[in-house]
């Protein structure tokens, strides 16, 4: 039923993936499927973003979210599942949704943030554009 899972990670909270993640893993064991984990990085270069960091700072961004991005796979992905790691920029929901179509993924399996602090309200709607919005297939764990 499908091939190719993405699974949408932010390293700088957990409650991203402790959820979403053994969901996908037993998806992606039940199916034979590919697991996709990808992570925004903030685009950086925007002028009037950019102006306010050194110009190196979005490369040095970009290879810092790379290791820390495969060191999140060693850890936390069995070495029986096939992975790919992914780094887009941009906002969240937006490089999801393109992302995904780029890797011409079946299923996203995301979590959804619930608790009531200031950091949700930034980030809870992400889940539910990318609900709205993907062409594919999501599953939101809670």
């Amino acid at each position: 039923m499908y091939s190719k899972i993405m699974l949408p990670v932010d390293l700088n909270e957990e409650a991203s993936w402790t959820k979403a993640l053994p969901t996908a893993l037993t998806l992606c064991r039940t199916f034979g499927a590919s697991l996709h984990v990808v992570t925004v990085l903030p685009d950086y270069r925007m002028p009037m973003v950019g102006s306010y960091f050194p110009k190196d700072f979005a490369q040095k961004a970009h290879v810092a979210i790379t290791d820390a991005l495969h060191a999140f796979i060693k850890t936390n992905v069995p070495d029986d599942i096939q992975v790919q790691s992914v780094i887009v920029d941009g906002s969240p929901w937006e490089a999801i949704i393109k992302a995904a179509k780029k890797l011409d993924v079946d299923l996203i399996v995301m979590a959804s943030h619930n608790k009531r602090k200031f950091v949700d309200y930034v980030l809870g709607p992400n889940a539910e554009h990318v609900v709205h919005h993907a062409k594919m297939s999501v599953m939101i764990v809670r």
